[in-house]
């Protein structure tokens, strides 16, 4: 059973859950004789005579129940409910749904409190919350059930290498081979101490495939979807190296580590011990498929609504732009995208016409002479970013991600810092999480130096993508802009 079909489930049985535990407060109501909108509704049409239980559901059924539904349901969204997960506890799952709940259940009537006809004993309160931790963690913890038994007969496995042929790595796949319910499957092995592997030998019963530059062929070639890593010693420098080999920009693979007894003792890291084999997981795409899909509304939304709804403002702007100085309205700049793959990029000229002929490309400076008068204010109130929003449409960026960087500087960076092309895992972006968190010295001279400390926060969004993080990175943007700060 894929993720997906796993993911759907999950949300069938909470769509269920949610709208029988709904049913039942209402229900309750109704028995109590609180529903007085109902009841005075009922009554014009049948006087002194009580509301039938199928009417107060047809009554909810558009517009209260609904609204109940997706409130709880965007509430499992950010809480991490719906996240990919390869294989998880049934009661980490119960205890999930329990700290969830709860915590709906309170802001639920929280937000209730002053409204009419909406009045709630605490035996009502607590007769919901029961209702709904039974109904959705029961629901949940069948579907868990079924994956474990599917994974356990082999049905629905992540395909995965182990890079290590040492004991640590042999004892992996003996606690792997034990516990069916992790959901691996063994394919074989990488030496990491060799570049290549040219004699034929197994570990365990299995092959060891290649070394460390044949890792990237084998991920391809066999349809991993997990590296496993099992060093003596869990060196960052080997880590990089391993994940660098595993093919850099459009990598989709997983990756996970067994922590040593100095990741654990320090509280470096948190494992996930799942069926007794506790692994460190180090995910490059992060983003559920569902989310992937609302970041793209979002994009093409406030791409619509930006462009569309302000079209005076750039209308006053193009004309501004035109009367100011010789030249085109936009500007158009190759950049690098997702999976190393060249877009066009458009932004409002700024500067004066052919402004690096006889300089070749130039690094974005703070204080810059060829900037235009117009093109100083647009830049202030960070205007000259707007036609970016023809980029979301065309789907070369997103609204949150990395800034896009030129081929040049690309060229000059993968070769001068380590992990560079790992930005392009996803979109670049109008907003980033380097930008939203710091200023950077865009006079300094060392280019190089900026570039690696934006990688690192770049790196960072990777590794933690999420629609709460780009919320987060939309709101820090606005700050900077208030407080006068660059966001470039």
């Amino acid at each position: 059973m894929s993720q997906l079909w796993v993911l759907g489930l999950l949300a069938i049985s909470d769509f269920v859950g949610i709208n029988l535990a709904t049913v039942t407060l209402l229900w309750m109501k109704h028995v109590g004789g609180s529903l007085d909108t109902v009841t005075r509704s009922w009554q014009q049409m049948h006087p002194a005579s009580t509301p039938t239980f199928s009417y107060v559901l047809d009554f909810y059924l558009w517009d209260a129940l609904p609204l109940i539904y997706v409130t709880w349901a965007v509430l499992f969204v950010f809480q991490g409910l719906y996240r990919q997960r390869q294989s998880m506890s049934r009661f980490d799952e119960a205890i999930t749904v329990l700290k969830v709940v709860t915590m709906g259940t309170v802001l639920i009537f929280i937000a209730t409190f002053d409204l009419r006809d909406v009045s709630f004993t605490r035996a009502l309160v607590g007769s919901y919350w029961l209702a709904l931790v039974g109904l959705v963690a029961g629901g949940r913890i069948l579907v868990r059930t079924l994956q474990r038994k599917l994974l356990a007969s082999g049905i629905g496995r992540c395909r995965a290498v182990i890079v290590g042929v040492d004991e640590r790595g042999e004892r992996l796949l003996q606690n792997l081979s034990s516990s069916p319910a992790q959901g691996y499957d063994v394919v074989g092995f990488v030496d990491p101490s060799v570049e290549h592997t040219a004699e034929a030998r197994q570990v365990g019963g299995v092959e060891v495939m290649g070394g460390l530059k044949d890792l990237a062929q084998l991920l391809g070639r066999h349809r991993v979807e997990a590296v496993l890593i099992a060093l003596t010693s869990n060196s960052h420098e080997d880590i990089m190296r391993i994940v660098e080999a595993s093919g850099g920009p459009g990598t989709a693979v997983s990756f996970s580590i067994t922590p040593d007894l100095y990741d654990i003792v320090t509280g470096h890291v948190r494992t996930s011990q799942i069926y007794g084999v506790p692994l460190m997981e180090l995910q490059p795409q992060l983003m559920a498929p569902w989310e992937a899909a609302c970041k793209r509304l979002i994009d093409v939304s406030v791409a619509v609504l930006i462009l569309g709804g302000l079209a005076p403002l750039w209308l006053l702007t193009a004309l501004l732009i035109r009367l100011s100085s010789k030249g085109p309205i936009l500007f158009r700049q190759e950049r690098v995208g997702r999976d190393g793959k060249n877009f066009m990029m458009y932004k409002f000229r700024s500067m004066v016409l052919e402004a690096e002929e006889g300089t070749g490309p130039v690094w974005v400076k703070g204080d810059d002479p060829r900037v235009t008068m117009i093109g100083r204010v647009l830049r202030a109130l960070h205007l000259d970013e707007i036609p970016q929003c023809l980029n979301f449409l065309r789907g070369d960026m997103s609204l949150v991600g990395p800034r896009p960087e030129r081929p040049y500087f690309v060229d000059r960076f993968r070769q001068e810092i380590p992990f560079y092309t790992r930005r392009f895992n996803v979109k670049p972006g109008l907003l980033g999480w380097a930008q939203s968190k710091h200023e950077f010295d865009l006079n300094s001279s060392d280019v190089s130096k900026i570039a690696a400390e934006r990688l690192e926060y770049d790196l960072y969004y990777i590794e933690n993508a999420s629609l709460l993080l780009d919320f987060k990175i939309m709101v820090r943007t606005v700050w900077f802009v208030l407080a006068g700060k660059s966001t470039r």
